[in-house]
Order: structure tokens, then sequence, then C-alpha cells
């Protein structure tokens, strides 16, 4: 679409959410002296990683870190919501129950650096893990596993994960707290 003559007063304009898809934070160090770029990302020294290896390092306080540090930075930013969380972990292709502790573990202590954020004074609105089921991954096919369920890609049987049940009663047990 051309620039339209309203376009400045329309980016002006307030939103009423800031949004952040967030899955794992980028180690950079200072790149060699004939390098073209002038850092290098590295591996995250110390963490557990996803399915993904030392390109996914597992940090839930880099969330808490970011959300915090985005509040100090811009005061005047409306409510944020977390539009994707989530982590893949390698799991069989064939249908059937998996036990996806790592899954847990994983939105488990995101969820605590979301709950720290909120204690610190930001406004978090929404948290959404990703993904409800296995899925085409853009860059990867089939081979990452980000669901709460089970997908079998040869046959679509759908199974739900540990994490599902887990999820499921997390949400029922914090819906029984707000009636409360």
């Amino acid at each position: 679409m051309p620039v339209q003559a309203d376009d400045m007063a329309r980016i002006r304009a307030s939103f009423d959410f800031y949004g952040i898809n967030f899955y794992n934070p980028t180690t950079v160090t200072s790149a060699a002296p004939d390098s073209p770029i002038p850092f290098d990302i590295v591996p995250t020294p110390g963490v557990p990683v996803t399915g993904f290896g030392a390109e996914w390092p597992i940090m839930p306080s880099a969330l808490r870190d970011l959300l915090v540090d985005l509040k100090r930075r811009h005061p005047q930013l409306p409510p944020m919501i977390i539009g994707e969380n989530g982590a893949s972990f390698p799991e069989p292709a064939t249908a059937g129950r998996v036990d996806d502790q790592n899954r847990i573990d994983y939105v488990t202590g995101h969820l605590a650096a979301v709950a720290e954020a909120i204690e610190a004074g930001v406004d978090v609105e929404e948290y959404t893990v990703w993904s409800l089921l296995d899925n085409w991954e853009w860059a990867d096919g089939y081979t990452q596993r980000f669901g709460l369920v089970h997908v079998d890609f040869e046959t679509g049987e759908r199974t739900p994960k540990a994490s599902y049940d887990w999820y499921r009663d997390l949400i029922a047990q914090h819906r029984e707290e707000d009636a409360r």
C-alpha cells in the first residue's frame, strides 16, 4: 500500500497493548577484528537448552529482566501481552501419551518470571503458551515439537501430553482462586 497523507497521525496514535513473543535470550560478544559485523552470537553458558540445542537456552530470568527493563525505560507503555512463549523438546513421532516434564518445567519457570515482573510493577495482561498443537515449524518443518498436544504427523491423531493436563489444571486452579 502506498504512503497515505494521514499515515503519521495514525502512527502517532496510542495503542492498546505491547506484544512480546519470548522464547530465549541471545548471548552476544564482540566479534573478531576481521569480522564483517561487530558482534558474535554465542551459546549462553551454564544453562539448559531446548530441543534446538545451544541456539535456544532456557533462562526464564531473561524474560523477567526484559519485562522490567521495558517498564523502566518506557513507563508509558500500555499493558504487555506475552503472545508466545514455549519450547520444543525431542519427542516420539508416533501417537501416544508424552510425558513432557521438561516443557512443564520451562513454562513453570517462565510463568514465575512473569509473576516476578508483575510484582515489580509491570502490567502484564496475558500469557499464551506456544503452542496448543505440534505444528509445522517455519524453519525446521516437523522436526520440532512445541505443542501441549502431540500430533502424529502421519495420521493426524492428537493426544494431549502431560503438559496439557498440567496447564489445564493450573488454569482451573487460578480461576477458583480468582472466584474467591
